[in-house]
């Protein structure tokens, strides 16, 4: 188009519809411009058109505001809005005035470690000038002069990107975005202000996922993290250099360059952490992106962030721990994380006045927490009795709950709460609750620590077993009879506590409710292994000898139960009557029977042989086992089962069963014979089977005497065949290999000798 062809520029805004901000106070008003380029005739040579929105913001509008002056105001001083829509925006207004926040506080509270607070204007920012849009051109040509301008251009620059509204005219503008690129680029090492301004201006764009683009366009990840690693051998430089000069106070002259080399040293760190915050949280941001997050990890970001854990402010740190917990999801980030010493230098951060701070700390090392080698750490430098601490703080009590009751998953660490104050704080914890059940945490917490002795008479103090019996009886609370189960495990004294309680467990057993809470009674009973018990009166002023049997059927109950059934009677069967009574019942064939049926099943099938060998004990139900069933005869057939200790209770019980049965001592004998020396039989059988075949022994029939079998098998094996010249006896054949002798006593047993042949060769000439 000629210039002299296009006279006037025509401009029109047409008004669309009007809506209220999603968080703020504010009315956002949506128009059409329509820009329109006429010729000398009046008409049309070009048309634009652009959809914009304008937000209102009402930072006056309270309870008390007068909503009709406001909205005449609103529509008086806003040219877009057309008088005809008052009444709409009074609506609007109203509506503003009386909607409740987005969140309440304690939402407010649960959101703020997930997300470091937004990054404020800092020191260098403050300018004299109003930044303006339809400055940009000017500011762009600031960035290619001199430092002072360069700094200046783009500060105006981010004034401009600090409002969101600019970001989309500043996107469609390349010649800013890769000005600021270039300018990061090359004088990033001459000025900490000027790249930081610069990077703030991207960091900008990555508070929007559809700006990540952009950023990964001009490789400003990469440059961050560049300059990162730059800024923190600077800040190791410096440490050393403050270092050296501080080793002897007493010298005046170099106590006065230490003070001015320390004032220095802090006004540069000041500038620096304001660097390393803005450039960490641009990369926070891209990494949402897994993809980029990888990228990050490949060139080190793990490594960057924990070195900076070193620091002492409280901002940059809350932004690097949040940074480290979002990467401590993945299992190379977090084995990155044990090699780097984290878990040392967050439990420096454990307890700290900043609760943003601390609540992420906990976060972080409540992920680290997954990893027993970390756990480990966690309580070698100290985090226990501070995480204890930590449990009557009911802002940090949820989550600090969680990394102890991971720590006391391990069996070493569960006796270092011994050393705490832990318990008595958990236990006062449970009866708290009242009728109401237990939070799952709390409890499973307890379950862990009962499962050491130490622990486990730590809870049983004064009244403590009694106030938790009380209290599981009560509720029917399969966890907390779980707790007691692990208390009545440990040996000694504890176990005498439980006599008083037996009765109200075996009326439990029979009033057959929960299934998951008589399990649990079950099996605290089958863990009263006491002399002074007895069981025969329990048995039978509680009738249990039939509920027991009929709960030994395959199929009556859930396995869990019938198993803790097979334990019950184990125990009990250690008193002689009550071992006669369970055999008169005709128990033991119930138990053959389950064993067939769970033959598969490695802890039924030790536990069933568990019962046998407490019953052969006795010289009734020995009796019993042996004449009247065939559970010797299961059992040399599990003799040579592959568990170890399914083998162990076999042999113990079959060797006492030999020991008072002839009959059954020789089979018992003869199997053993032959399980140990079956690879000798299975040799013999087959000579035997090939002693009919004499040419594969040569024309002598007495070649291979029948006797030897008995004695000793030789298999000679040679190694190696070689030809020797020898002076005197002329050219030989050396055969070198060895002689294996087999006794008949041991199929383990082997004597080994080495081997020579000779044979002189005579008559071959000629020959090489």
């Amino acid at each position: 188009m000629q210039p002299d062809e296009s006279q006037y520029l025509q401009r029109k805004c047409r008004t669309g519809d009007i809506d209220v901000h999603p968080t703020e106070k504010a009315l956002v008003v949506y128009y059409e411009v329509e820009a329109s380029i006429l010729g000398e005739a009046g008409n049309a040579r070009h048309e634009e058109k652009k959809e914009c929105q304008k937000i209102i913001r009402l930072r006056s509008l309270n309870a008390s505001t007068d909503v009709s002056a406001l909205a005449r105001k609103v529509v008086e001083e806003c040219k877009i809005i057309h008088p005809s829509k008052l009444v709409e925006v009074e609506h609007l207004l109203l509506y503003l005035q009386n909607r409740k926040k987005p969140s309440s506080k304690l939402e407010k509270k649960e959101k703020k470690p997930s997300k470091p607070r937004e990054l404020l204007p800092f020191e260098g920012m403050e300018i004299d000038e109003e930044a303006n849009i339809n400055k940009i051109d000017d500011y762009i040509e600031l960035l290619y002069e001199s430092m002072p301008e360069k700094f200046r251009g783009s500060t105006l620059i981010l004034h401009l990107a600090c409002n969101p509204d600019n970001l989309e005219e500043l996107l469609h503008n390349e010649a800013v975005l890769g000005a600021l690129a270039r300018v990061l680029r090359e004088d990033w090492k001459h000025s900490v202000e000027l790249a930081t301004t610069i990077i703030y201006v991207f960091f900008c764009f990555s508070s929007f996922s559809q700006f990540h683009g952009l950023i990964t366009h001009y490789k400003i990840g990469v440059l961050c993290m560049n300059i990162i690693e730059h800024e923190l051998k600077k800040y190791d430089l410096w440490q050393d250099e403050l270092e050296k000069k501080s080793k002897d106070p007493e010298n005046q002259s170099l106590r006065k360059e230490y003070e001015k080399t320390l004032k220095k040293y802090q006004s540069l760190l000041v500038k620096q952490e304001q660097l390393l915050r803005v450039a960490f949280y641009l990369l926070l941001n891209l990494s949402e992106d897994t993809r980029t997050e990888l990228k990050m990890r490949n060139k080190n970001i793990v490594h960057l962030l924990v070195k900076s854990l070193e620091r002492d402010n409280e901002e940059l740190l809350v932004l690097v721990v949040s940074f480290l917990k979002k990467l401590s999801i993945f299992l190379e980030n977090k084995n990155d994380m044990a090699e780097m010493d984290t878990v040392e230098k967050l439990a420096c951060l454990v307890p700290c006045e900043q609760e943003d701070l601390m609540n992420v700390t906990l976060r972080l090392l409540l992920n680290l927490s997954f990893d027993t080698g970390l756990r480990t750490k966690m309580v070698h430098v100290g985090l226990l009795p501070k995480l204890t601490a930590l449990l009557g703080d009911d802002t940090y009590k949820h989550v600090a709950m969680r990394i102890l009751y991971h720590i006391s998953v391990d069996d070493k660490s569960k006796s270092m709460f011994a050393y705490t104050d832990c318990i008595p704080q958990l236990i006062q914890m449970l009866f708290e609750h009242g009728e109401e059940r237990m939070d799952t945490e709390l409890i499973s917490f307890c379950i862990n620590l009962a499962a050491n002795k130490t622990n486990a008479q730590i809870i049983c103090e004064g009244n403590g077993l009694k106030m938790l019996m009380k209290r599981a009886l009560k509720l029917k609370d399969p966890l907390l009879m779980k707790m007691i189960r692990n208390i009545s495990q440990h040996d000694g004294p504890l176990k005498q506590l439980f006599i008083e309680y037996v009765g109200d467990l075996a009326a439990q057993i029979k009033q057959e409710g929960d299934e998951e809470f008589v399990i649990e009674c079950l099996g605290t009973m089958a863990n009263l292994t006491i002399p002074d018990l007895d069981w025969e009166l329990l048995l039978k002023e509680y009738n249990l000898v039939p509920y027991l049997k009929d709960h030994l059927k395959p199929g009556s109950a859930e396995d869990d139960l019938i198993l803790e059934v097979v334990i019950m009677i184990g125990t009990v069967s250690m008193d002689d009557s009550c071992a006669v009574m369970l055999a008169k019942s005709g128990i033991i064939p119930a138990l053959i029977e389950l064993l067939n049926a769970q033959q598969e099943d490695d802890e039924f099938v030790c536990q069933i042989i568990y019962v046998f060998y407490q019953m052969v004990f006795h010289q009734a139900t020995r009796d019993v086992i042996i004449k009247d069933t065939q559970a010797p005869a299961y059992l040399i057939d599990l003799m040579h089962d592959k568990n170890v200790e399914i083998r162990q209770v076999c042999d113990n019980t079959l060797d006492i069963i030999a020991e008072y049965d002839e009959e059954w001592g020789k089979k018992i004998q003869s199997e053993k014979f032959r399980w140990h020396n079956s690879q000798w039989l299975e040799m013999v059988e087959s000579r035997q089977m090939e002693d009919a075949e004499p040419y594969l022994y040569g024309d002598d029939p007495d070649a291979l005497e029948q006797p030897d079998l008995f004695y000793s098998t030789v298999i000679q094996i040679w190694n190696d065949i070689r030809v020797h010249n020898n002076p005197v006896e002329g050219l030989q054949l050396y055969f070198y290999g060895s002689e294996r002798s087999q006794k008949w006593s041991c199929k383990t047993d082997y004597e080994e000798t080495v081997q020579k042949t000779v044979i002189n060769i005579t008559g071959l000439q000629g020959t090489k």
